[in-house]
């Protein structure tokens, strides 16, 4: 009897224990998913992406309980896969390639990222068409046969450059087209190896400004019907015009945009991911300091073109600040 008791008692003592330990872990299940070193994963280190992430990770450290760093990326596309595979916590993404993933379309067919919600959108991410600023070509409609860079294999600067193409009625087959990020892009055109390169970045974009100082640049118009028609297709877009004398010499350009946005884990803290875009909004000064793109980011224009559903962190910011 005595052994059995003995037994018994041990036997209570260990699911009590267990008890008590399931019962913490509940209660800090919402710090449970939470990384002690949070990655945003941004894009290529000539464009906008890096020094605007890096100013969030700085961010996201002086005023949360975690430390963020930002990590050079291939772009919109591979950010969505880092996000799916939970290799980074928060990403830069273009409105559509975010549709896409949040879908499982186009580039995304079969690999649908589950674990993605939005946390805001930022500015305009412009589709420039990037020439020598001694090229005598005037229109999207004669880069056939010409050198062109289409972007990144996968990337959102590739789909953008698709699309535009499409609407006058070329395919990637019809150039001689070549699939450069475009830091590379760019270094191409400086170097005569390139007779135009898509760009999708917030303009000014650092790699072109550099070309423009040195060799010179031109950007391409695109015609009011095709932005239109292009629009009618793929409603992710917004005309948007590049002030004259964003590239020193350069004239006003009449273009389309998408929305660069902020993605974020599904698995993230709703505390935190109202802290992180609390945060975000309140230090808006050191991001404009970085990259005069961020002028655009304010809280009462980061829902627009959201293409994916908000993180719950997110929303109840945009609750408190009386946005809908």
């Amino acid at each position: 009897m005595k052994k059995l008791l003995f037994a018994m008692l041990a036997l209570a003592l260990v699911i009590g224990l267990a008890a008590c330990g399931s019962s913490e872990s509940s209660g800090e299940a919402g710090d449970s998913s939470l990384p002690s070193q949070l990655i945003i994963a941004t894009g290529g280190t000539s464009g906008v992406y890096y020094p605007l992430g890096g100013g969030i990770a700085q961010i996201i450290s002086d005023n949360t309980n975690v430390s963020a760093t930002a990590q050079t990326t291939g772009g919109s596309v591979e950010n969505m896969r880092l996000l799916g595979s939970k290799e980074v916590e928060l990403a830069f993404v273009q409105n559509d390639i975010a549709y896409y993933a949040d879908n499982g379309e186009l580039m995304f067919d079969g690999s649908q990222v589950n674990n993605l919600q939005g946390m805001a959108t930022l500015y305009n991410e412009t589709v420039q068409i990037v020439l020598p600023e001694n090229s005598d070509i005037t229109s999207v409609s004669e880069l056939e046969g010409r050198r062109v860079s289409v972007g990144a294999p996968g990337s959102g600067v590739e789909a953008n450059a698709r699309q535009v193409l499409e609407v006058f009625g070329l395919t990637f087959d019809d150039l001689d087209s070549q699939h450069l990020a475009f830091g590379d892009s760019v270094s191409s055109i400086q170097d005569g190896a390139l007779d135009a390169a898509f760009v999708t970045a917030g303009a000014p974009t650092a790699a072109v400004t550099e070309l423009s100082a040195t060799r010179g640049v031109k950007l391409l118009s695109i015609e009011a019907d095709k932005i239109a028609e292009l629009i009618e297709m793929y409603p992710f877009y917004v005309e948007d015009t590049i002030p004259a004398d964003t590239y020193p010499g350069v004239g006003e350009t009449t273009t389309v945009a998408v929305k660069a946005m902020l993605a974020v884990s599904s698995d993230l803290p709703e505390d935190f991911v109202y802290e992180a875009t609390k945060a975000l909004f309140d230090n808006k000064d050191q991001l404009v300091a970085i990259n005069q793109r961020a002028t655009s980011i304010a809280p009462e224009n980061a829902l627009e073109g959201l293409s994916i559903d908000l993180h719950p962190g997110a929303l109840k910011f945009f609750e408190e600040a009386g946005i809908k």
